[in-house]
């Protein structure tokens, strides 16, 4: 699972990752936050707040978190046999998950500096009391990424970030083959 603060390029990263590993399925999460401009409509499933709530009392996602006032939550996934899961999660979401499958790879990625992200956050149309509010979470997003042993992958450069990502999947699926040795 890919988790991190807003604004450090989770979505990219995942973008790039299903695109060089073709055993990846991208988990669609669901978000109440209205979608910005230029977003693909295919980003999220774009929920109203009843919409999400009733998901919720049906038990249909591994996690969920309210984040800078917005809900969002990965629906119980159903990959493809054969499929390894992608989560692009937030670390409220990806300590909920880690709750049940202590065994999943926690990556957490940061910007390269407190600046970038905020300039990450501007340049992807986030209204300012939204960069306010991911900028002030970002610490203590840290703290439990930190606490969760996530490993931490800096994306200062994407291609750099997701050969490294891409390389700590694959040391999972070795040692999950040597394991079933």
């Amino acid at each position: 699972m890919l988790s991190g603060p807003g604004g450090v390029g989770k979505g990219t990263i995942a973008a790039a990752l299903l695109a060089v590993d073709p055993k990846l399925w991208l988990s669609r999460s669901w978000t109440t936050r209205m979608r910005r401009p230029g977003e693909p409509e295919t980003a999220y499933v774009f929920a109203s707040n009843a919409e999400f709530r009733q998901k919720i009392a049906e038990g249909g996602f591994v996690e969920w978190a309210e984040i800078a006032g917005n809900l969002y939550g990965t629906p119980q996934p159903d990959p493809p046999a054969g499929f390894d899961v992608l989560l692009e999660i937030d670390v409220q979401g990806a300590a909920q998950v880690r709750e049940n499958r202590p065994e999943a790879l926690c990556i957490f990625v940061e910007a390269p500096s407190p600046e970038e992200q905020e300039s990450r956050l501007r340049g992807r149309g986030d209204p300012e009391s939204h960069i306010a509010k991911r900028l002030a979470l970002a610490d203590s997003e840290r703290i439990l990424a930190y606490e969760l042993n996530a490993i931490h992958v800096v994306n200062d450069t994407l291609d750099e970030t997701v050969a490294a990502i891409a390389s700590l999947i694959e040391d999972v699926r070795q040692e999950g083959t040597a394991n079933d040795e």
